[in-house]
């Protein structure tokens, strides 16, 4: 007779809960965790997704654990007391400054009191000791090769330790061939009646320097000399430091002479509508994304992506859909590539790969050999 597994009490702990691949990964983990009959609790600083984790059956508790200052330190002892009262197995560590705070905090508890600390590399952290926190972790999850390699050669850590466990999407959400409901192209055809008939070309991205927006806009522009009915999608945050950015960017959108054939729309939470109404993704980081969601979202649904082939983006072109694979930085290539699947759009495969469903059981299962070997 199989023995009952015992129910799991896990903290997943980042800086805040707006927006980005990380902050959606802990909802789609937490809310997988209380399907699972597991208690699952998020330490941050709050922000949009809050709300829906609650309603999905997580518990939040406001800590501000990802604030870059000593004053931080003074949260140690409430840390301390959440951790003790709540009985807690797991915590998941997912930024570099919580972890600090965390490991500081379990050195005060006793050892058979004391949580075990999975932590994920989120992305490839500047090489230093404030960032070898991360790989401190009773288990390392990487969410990519390209991240495993670089937690291999730049950290000195037991190759056992690691997990390599894709981010994934859900396919009955990002379902192949997906077309949005009449009320939602109501609605965006109301707010953006511009982009009617338009050919639409999408960059989804936080607006940083990083992410490509500038190599989007050069693309553009060669397009609309010999296909005027182009018009580019820049789908992002824009975060407060980042103001003068984007005002570059305008700038540069004046300078090419395509303000009539770009839209910074902002943040959007209906990013899969957006993919299935655009012609082509673009993914066209400068660095190496550790992952590359936009990515695996649009292959899903079925539509092309051209993404420069480094990082996770890479790994999933080549996987998949590998003659959307562009050398980075070769804009001419992105703009062949982009006349000829205009024409004529590629057929993009239905996969199974990178499925949201595997890395949510993979975590649980990282979760459950974690607890069991250390007790």
């Amino acid at each position: 007779m199989q023995k009952k597994q015992k129910k799991l009490t896990i903290v997943q702990v980042l800086p805040a809960l707006d927006s980005g691949g990380v902050e959606r990964g802990t909802l789609e983990i937490s809310k997988y965790l209380v399907s699972k009959k597991q208690r699952s609790i998020v330490i941050s600083n709050g922000g949009r997704l809050k709300k829906q984790l609650v309603f999905e059956g997580g518990e939040h508790i406001n800590l501000p654990i990802g604030i870059k200052s000593l004053f931080t330190l003074r949260i140690i002892p409430k840390l301390i007391r959440i951790l003790l009262k709540n009985k807690v197995d797991i915590i998941h560590i997912r930024s570099r400054f919580p972890a600090w705070v965390c490991f500081i905090a379990i050195q005060f508890i006793k050892y058979e009191k004391r949580p075990s600390i999975v932590t994920t590399f989120h992305g490839p952290y500047s090489v230093n000791i404030y960032s070898s926190i991360m790989s401190k972790g009773d288990r390392v999850i990487a969410v990519s090769k390209m991240i495993q390699k670089y937690i291999l050669k730049n950290y000195k850590i037991n190759s056992k330790k690691i997990t390599l466990n894709y981010r994934g999407v859900d396919s009955k959400d990002f379902k192949y061939l997906y077309k949005p409901k009449k009320t939602w192209m109501t609605d965006w055809n109301k707010k953006y009646p511009n982009l009617k008939n338009k050919v639409l070309l999408t960059l989804p991205g936080r607006i940083t320097r990083w992410k490509g927006q500038i190599d989007f806009l050069y693309i553009i522009a060669k397009l609309i000399k010999e296909f005027p009915n182009v018009h580019g999608l820049i789908v992002g945050d824009v975060a407060n430091n980042k103001s003068n950015f984007l005002t570059e960017l305008k700038e540069k959108v004046c300078e090419l002479e395509i303000k009539d054939n770009i839209s910074f729309i902002g943040h959007r939470t209906d990013i899969k509508e957006i993919i299935s109404v655009s012609k082509i993704v673009f993914s066209l980081s400068k660095e190496p994304e550790a992952f590359g969601r936009t990515t695996i979202e649009s292959i899903k649904i079925g539509v092309p992506v051209i993404g420069y082939n480094h990082g996770g983006v890479g790994e999933q072109l080549r996987e998949i859909f590998p003659k959307g694979l562009v050398v980075k930085g070769d804009i001419a290539k992105a703009i062949n590539l982009s006349k000829k699947w205009i024409k004529k759009r590629p057929k993009v495969p239905k996969t199974d790969l990178f499925d949201l469903k595997t890395m949510q059981e993979n975590t649980l299962r990282v979760y459950r050999e974690v607890k069991n070997s250390n007790e």
